[in-house]
Order: C-alpha cells, then sequence, then structure tokens
C-alpha cells in the first residue's frame, strides 16, 4: 500500500468517525425525558402554551418540562458556571437580543444551524421577511422564535399628558417639567429600554447609530441630562407597565408587542395612547431559542424537534392571541 493510499484510507476513516460522532451528538432517547426551560424575555406568555402542547403530542419523548424564569443578565453567569462544571440542567434558553448576544461572546450556545441544520426547518422557507432579517443576529445559534416591529414609542395617559411630546426636544422639557413621571426599565433586561436607547441616535442624528462606542455623543449626553427627571429604572419591563397601570407614571418607553399585551391583559387601561419622536427609526425586537452547549446526544434531539414543532403555523399563531 502507498503512502497515498494510507492517507487516503486515514482520510477517509477520519470522515466516517466524524460523520458517526455527527450522527451521535443528537439521537432519539429511548425514554421520555425532562426538559428545563428558562425564560429571560417574558417570552413565555406567548408561548408556554405551544411548549405544552409539544409535550401532549410527544409523550414518548418528554415527560415533563418545567418552566422557570431569571433576569437576563443572569443567564450568562449561571450558564457557564454550569459548562465548567460539566453539569448543565437548562436545556433551553427563551432570550431576547440581550441573552443572544452575551452567549454569542461567551460561546455558550450550541451553532443550532451549522451543526443540526439537517434536523431543523429551512428558515429561509418559513420565516417572513422581517423575521428572516432579525434572524441574522443570531449568528447561527439560536433559532427565532417570536418578533414584533418593535420601537421606540411612549405610551401615556391622554388625561394626564396633555402636550404630547413630538421632538426629542419636547420630551427631554416634558420630563423637567413633570419629573418622575416618564420611566423606562433597563436596556440589558427590556426590549422596550433597549429599543429607546437604540433608537435616541436616529432620532438626535448621531454620526452613527451603529456605533454606540464612537457615534452615540449626543445618545450618551441626553440620556444623562433625562436621568435627572427619573426616579429609578425598573430591572425588567413589567414593573413600567404595572406602575403606567397603577398611575404612578404618566408616560413610558414603550414597543408594539408591549403597547398591545398589557391591554389584553387588563394591566394598562385600553385609554392609553402613543406616540413616537420626529426622525422615529423602527428597532425590531425578537426573542429566539437558544441552547446551551454540553446537552446529551439525547436531549439535542428532543430540542431539535421541538425548536421544529414550535415554529408550525399552529403554534406560532398561539403567540398572536396575547398580542405580540
Amino acid at each position: 500500500m502507498t503512502r497515498n493510499e494510507i492517507s487516503r484510507r486515514g482520510m477517509l476513516g477520519a470522515a466516517m468517525l466524524a460523520a458517526a460522532a455527527g450522527k451521535a451528538r443528537a439521537q432519539m432517547p429511548a425514554s421520555p425525558v425532562t426538559l428545563n426551560i428558562v425564560d429571560v424575555a417574558g417570552n413565555l406568555q406567548l408561548t408556554q402554551a405551544g411548549f405544552e402542547n409539544y409535550r401532549k403530542a410527544k409523550p414518548n419523548l418528554v415527560s415533563r418540562i418545567s418552566f422557570t424564569q431569571a433576569p437576563a443578565p443572569e443567564i450568562p453567569g449561571k450558564l457557564r458556571a454550569q459548562q465548567d462544571a460539566g453539569r448543565v440542567d437548562i436545556d433551553l434558553v427563551l432570550g431576547g437580543n440581550d441573552a443572544l448576544a452575551a452567549g454569542i461572546e461567551l460561546k455558550l450556545w450550541v451553532p443550532l444551524l451549522t451543526e443540526y441544520a439537517a434536523k431543523l426547518p429551512k428558515l429561509d422557507d418559513i420565516l417572513n421577511p422581517a423575521a428572516a432579517k432579525l434572524q441574522g443576529a443570531a449568528n447561527g445559534q439560536a433559532v427565532i422564535i417570536a418578533h414584533c416591529p418593535g420601537g421606540p414609542i411612549l405610551e401615556y395617559m391622554p388625561d394626564k399628558v396633555k402636550q404630547v411630546p413630538g421632538t426629542a426636544e419636547e420630551l427631554m422639557a416634558w420630563c423637567k417639567a413633570n419629573p418622575r413621571r416618564f420611566m423606562y426599565a433597563r436596556p440589558a433586561n427590556s426590549g422596550p429600554g433597549r429599543a429607546f436607547m437604540m433608537g435616541l441616535p436616529y432620532i438626535l442624528g448621531d454620526t452613527n447609530p451603529r456605533d454606540p462606542e464612537k457615534g452615540w455623543d449626543k445618545t450618551w449626553a441626553y440620556l444623562a441630562e433625562m436621568s435627572g427627571t427619573i426616579e429609578y429604572y425598573p430591572t425588567g419591563t413589567a414593573a413600567v407597565f404595572k406602575e403606567l397601570g397603577e398611575g404612578s407614571r404618566d408616560m413610558v418607553a414603550s414597543h408594539v408587542g408591549w403597547d398591545l399585551n398589557p391591554r389584553i391583559l387588563g394591566i394598562v387601561p385600553k385609554e392609553a395612547k402613543i406616540a413616537t419622536l420626529k426622525g422615529f427609526h423602527w428597532i425590531g425586537d425578537s426573542h429566539f431559542m437558544c441552547v446551551p452547549k454540553g446537552l446529551s446526544p439525547e436531549k439535542m434531539a428532543v430540542i431539535c424537534d421541538l425548536i421544529g414543532f414550535m415554529l408550525l403555523p399552529a403554534q406560532q399563531a398561539l403567540t398572536y392571541d396575547k398580542g405580540v
């Protein structure tokens, strides 16, 4: 046998082993598994019924699904500790752009669209144009589960806000004249808070709205000036709309999904109105299914099947029932 033949056979053997390893990464379980899903985006109110439908439809694969919620900034450290210890007990993370980006930077997520493409739906065939654009932010490491146009929009009570701000300057003047009556949640854990912050560079005419470090001089100065009028920044969006509904705030930063959902649930009165500022530019918002590295081949097989199920029209329709 020549050296070339030995080399070719060696390469063929390596390729066969790699293929076998790839298949082993996802093999259906012999008995039903328990799945642990952590929501760091407020996504479950849109999708929990769909996940439960999967459990009912596939009792041979899933015996139980546990659901927990956590702030987005907490999940990267928690996952990293579990992965370092070799004991990952979170099977799926439902996260927004915040958790997604942190996980990509720390290399926490399974690269789903490269390693498991054959076991997932062809996203190009099923996503609408807006969802497809937002899916691009995932770098192939997560699959979008819900999206909305986002914001930034202002949501206000018309009996309290008689002169509705139409420009960033008018909003600042209103906040100074009505201290502690405007609010937004921390952008690190809030879609509306993030949309407000990311929309300001367009509204204010900053040099580069896509570069927070070098192109947001006007935005950072504006937010610093506004901070003197804001009592505090809640750690999550739900608290903002609860305060608006209770009358503790007269106006808040909102976006399409969060405008609709609290109305539907009765948290915010239906007479609440919305407005935009001059220079408005849509900042899309989306939630993703992110899979932590470290799962067993059996869990990976079930998770891939679950992701496909959650993208079916019947399950996607459920997300509209709650307003997003």
